[in-house]
């Protein structure tokens, strides 16, 4: 029905304006990027765990899926750290700005793991991209490490997407999720443990970091992760992909808000990042109108 096309687009751009919001909560929550990960997959393994009760969704896989979900849990935790220790280094527009680029790294990955030839005009968007990343750099070279950073958690969100995208045709999403963040905290935790970071002050939380953490891995964790399958019920893939390329635009909009001057970048910065933006959209929009003719 047209009606619950027009409630699932209005409630994609929801979806989409909660990841933008999290990296605002990653900036407001003061704990460093490894214990805030950490909290971040715990509590939403919980919220995930329960709503896998109520709906009675049976949890049992194959030892071989287990091993490639726990996998994939290490590589989407290493890109939250990647991505918040990247907003802590340096700011959230940088960051958002530089992690825009995983649909293009998902590009070039695909014909590497999954033998796919190389589509040209994917190549000379790269380029446009890096040239978009050059004019950053001149600008904003005190944050050469926060782009890097960006940039190597923009890598992993692709290498994620991509693996995933093989494991969602044959298993229930919300298991995968519940598997993956579960593979996160058991791999984060060892590595706690083995760098003897646990401590009584390791989980002494402030009033203000609790309730960040809460909406960040209840609504912007679990919730959006769900919804964000479920209206996929109704709306092409282009309309899907087009709309989730806002997330960068959502979250520059909101940090400005939020921390203002601290957040306002030079010109050539916003030049930069249009040029950034502008090819993953036009990526989009080719890839669906190809899929679409195929």
């Amino acid at each position: 029905m047209p009606s619950d096309n027009v409630k699932s687009y209005l409630h994609l751009h929801f979806i989409v304006f909660i990841w933008g919001f999290t990296a605002v909560l990653g900036a407001l929550i003061t704990l460093d990027a490894l214990p805030l990960v950490w909290f971040r997959m715990l509590f939403a393994v919980g919220f995930i765990g329960i709503y896998i009760y109520f709906k009675k969704l049976s949890v049992k896989v194959s030892a071989k899926a287990l091993v490639q979900f726990l996998f994939s849990g290490l590589i989407i935790a290493l890109h939250w750290y990647t991505f918040f220790h990247a907003i802590k280094i340096s700011n959230i527009s940088v960051t958002l700005a530089c992690l825009s680029t995983g649909a293009l790294f998902a590009s070039l990955l695909e014909p590497v793991l999954f033998g796919k030839k190389i589509v040209w005009y994917e190549v000379f968007f790269g380029l446009l991209v890096v040239a978009g990343l050059y004019i950053i750099f001149n600008v904003e070279g005190n944050y050469f490490w926060g782009m890097m950073t960006a940039l190597t958690s923009a890598f992993l969100s692709a290498l994620f997407a991509v693996i995933n995208s093989k494991l969602v045709k044959s298993h229930e999403a919300t298991v995968i999720s519940f598997y993956e963040l579960s593979g996160g905290v058991i791999f984060f935790t060892l590595f706690l443990l083995f760098t003897g970071s646990f401590s009584s002050d390791f989980f002494v939380l402030s009033v203000n970091d609790l309730f960040y953490l809460f909406i960040l891995s209840s609504f912007c964790t679990a919730y959006a992760f769900i919804a964000s399958t479920s209206v996929m019920k109704f709306l092409s893939p282009y309309t899907v992909m087009l709309t989730i390329n806002l997330e960068p635009i959502y979250g520059i909009i909101l940090a400005v808000i939020v921390f203002e001057e601290k957040e306002k970048m030079s010109f050539e910065f916003y030049l930069g990042a249009v040029i950034i933006l502008v090819t993953v959209v036009l990526n989009a929009i080719i890839k669906s109108r190809k899929n679409q003719l195929n």
